[in-house]
């Protein structure tokens, strides 16, 4: 006979949004069984709480290299205090799910830090930690799925009293879909303060605040931005699409550092949204707010009492709803089951969010890339009230970018390193980044406003007396060109540490970026001057018939790597996140190992304590 427990907790901590889903599923299957349980964003909550909570499932995103999601943060320093004993979380039963990709090197990283510490400080591991992959054919559901089938038998032995409708769900069963979370309320006599034309700022900030997605950045634009500059920085028909982007700050001033990112909301086709309005039978004209259901429920920290202000139909979706390049997650298939008419549609859909029909579903949804457009066109007979695409289709969320300048030496203006993104699909389907591909076609000459937010990167600003060490491969550099403005700029004035920087590419002819600034700057005096104790290398890939990458080049320069080093030079990698940052490291290690006659294994922990020291960041995207 198990133990009588209150609830189940379900914190969770979420980057792109996956964590998030996965935490609203357990609460589902919470819910349907009729076991009482909160799920909460881990910012949301309070950790000082957890020594009294019974069952906590923790389900936790890792980013970029071993990097915790922003909402995880805080609630991580204060589990890092000395000053909690080693039996503090003893009696609290916990489980860990953690979402990452085992084709990064630190897969899962954060998922297995947390398991670790919760242990250490007397939590009881009730199930071993799950650990989605997206490389799994299914993705992270591949080990979900099983994970929580395992977890619900565990939970229902140490308290059976929390599950008054036992454990079998039955997913054709109508009754399990509830309300949704959201009220639309729609306005009829629209007062003449509404029908006057309002500024796009407070738009997109109403419709944001509305919105049930939790947004990374604060629902006001910070300012918005007017492109002043649009030029190719490869060459046509290479295969790459880059660009080099200018913007002035409109109205306002702007302020930011090197290494800072940039956030952009990008604007989706007016012709996609009129599709979607259409298909959805809806009316664009129609004045709406979206209120959260219950009461003492929040969106994005604020009140049902702050949802007074009705916008347009058409703009909510326009600015919040995410309709032409988000792929729905799987319940917006299971909602959308339950509102076919047509019996072979139905059929389909209740395959694809079976256990058997799991894998199927992921290649026609996921790996496809297939929109909430294109999904809703592929099953006509489905009528989904607004309140439930409201809540189920992804938000439309900003893009973030390294912002490739320096405020000093462009006072008021941003310049960003854009490649547009394109992929084929299994179908052999041509897409396109819905950011990158907007803004690299808007045109200087129109006055299109971009709404923008700044925010710390992973890069700190580097005073002008640290020496550095700087490898930026392909759109990496972008970070780079703010960094090497702003020592040209300081060294007029004063004494300057010297740079070293690698540059990847493909082909000398093709992509390589900024050439003529970079060549310019490691001329006679200039601050990647040979003179001046600094270094530019260039990698071209495929200019020869051995692939030569920057690991390949900071090698070669392995004996002013290591006297850099040891003048007290701080390392910064920035570009893609696949193989690159993990070869660049190996490459550190073998110097350090070579130039000091420490054993490999030494010069790896060298380099972990150069990186607890602040001394070796890395930016990378995948």
């Amino acid at each position: 006979m198990g133990e009588k427990m209150n609830k189940i907790l379900v914190l969770y901590a979420t980057q792109s949004g996956n964590a998030f889903d996965a935490a609203e599923r357990i609460g589902r299957e919470a819910e349907r069984r009729g076991c009482p349980y909160a799920v909460l964003s881990v910012d949301d909550y309070d950790p000082k709480s957890l020594g009294s909570e019974d069952i906590v499932i923790f389900v936790v995103s890792t980013t970029g290299q071993g990097d915790a999601p922003d909402s995880l943060k805080s609630f991580w320093r204060f589990l890092l205090q000395s000053s909690l004993r080693n039996d503090w979380l003893k009696g609290v039963n916990y489980a860990v799910f953690g979402l990452g990709d085992s084709g990064y090197q630190k897969y899962n990283f954060v998922a297995k830090k947390l398991d670790n510490r919760l242990s250490k400080l007397g939590a009881k591991a009730i199930i071993e930690r799950g650990l989605g992959d997206d490389q799994h054919p299914s993705g992270y559901e591949g080990a979900l799925d099983p994970w929580l089938s395992a977890l619900w038998n565990v939970v229902y032995e140490l308290s059976p009293s929390l599950f008054p409708n036992g454990l079998k769900l039955d997913y054709n069963d109508i009754s399990f879909i509830d309300q949704p979370k959201v009220e639309v309320v729609y306005h009829d006599v629209v007062e003449e303060s509404y029908s006057t034309t309002k500024t796009l700022e407070m738009q997109i900030e109403w419709t944001r605040t509305m919105s049930p997605g939790k947004f990374s950045a604060k629902t006001k634009p910070e300012c918005f931005l007017k492109m002043k500059k649009n030029s190719p920085l490869s060459r046509p028909g290479s295969g790459k699409d880059v660009c080099h982007l200018e913007f002035e700050a409109v109205s306002s001033s702007i302020e930011y550092e090197v290494g800072d990112v940039i956030e952009v909301l990008p604007s989706q086709d007016p012709a996609a949204v009129d599709a979607f309005i259409k298909c959805c039978e809806l009316d664009p004209e129609a004045y709406i707010t979206v209120l959260p259901r219950q009461k003492d429920h929040y969106f994005n920290g604020q009140s049902r009492s702050a949802y007074k202000i009705p916008v347009k139909l058409k703009t909510f979706v326009a600015l919040a709803m995410d309709v032409a390049s988000a792929s729905p997650r799987r319940y917006f298939f299971e909602v959308m089951s339950y509102f076919a008419s047509a019996e072979h549609e139905k059929e389909r859909l209740r395959d694809f969010v079976s256990p058997e029909g799991r894998d199927d579903l992921y290649q026609y949804n996921q790996k496809e890339g297939r929109t909430v457009l294109e999904v809703l066109e592929d099953f006509p007979s489905v009528r989904m009230p607004f309140e439930w695409l409201v809540q189920l289709v992804p938000p439309l969320k900003t893009r973030a970018f390294s912002i490739a300048s320096s405020n000093s030496a462009h006072p008021n203006e941003v310049h960003l390193t854009v490649s547009v993104v394109s992929w084929m699909t299994p179908y052999k389907r041509k897409r396109f980044g819905l950011c990158s591909t907007w803004l690299a076609n808007l045109d200087p000459q129109h006055d299109t406003l971009i709404p923008a937010w700044f925010r710390k990167g992973l890069l700190p600003p580097p005073p002008p007396s640290l020496p550095l060490i700087l490898i930026g491969p392909g759109t990496g550099c972008a970070p780079f060109r703010g960094f090497v403005e702003e020592r040209a700029l300081q060294g007029k004035s004063g004494l300057i540490a010297p740079i070293l920087f690698f540059f990847g590419c493909r082909n000398e002819a093709d992509d390589f970026l900024y050439r003529d600034f970079w060549y310019s700057h490691s001329q006679t005096g200039g601050v990647l001057s040979e003179e001046k104790g600094g270094g530019f290398y260039v990698a071209f890939s495929r200019d020869q018939p051995q692939k030569v990458y920057v690991q390949h080049k900071i090698r070669e320069q392995g004996a002013k790597v290591w006297s850099l080093l040891a003048q007290g030079a701080s390392i910064y990698v920035a570009g893609s996140a696949e193989k690159m940052p993990a070869d660049v490291l190996q490459a550190f290690e073998e110097i350090i190992s070579k130039e000091s006659g420490f054993p490999r294994e030494e010069a790896g922990r060298w380099l972990r304590a150069f990186e607890r020291a602040g001394r070796y960041h890395v930016e990378a995207w995948s």
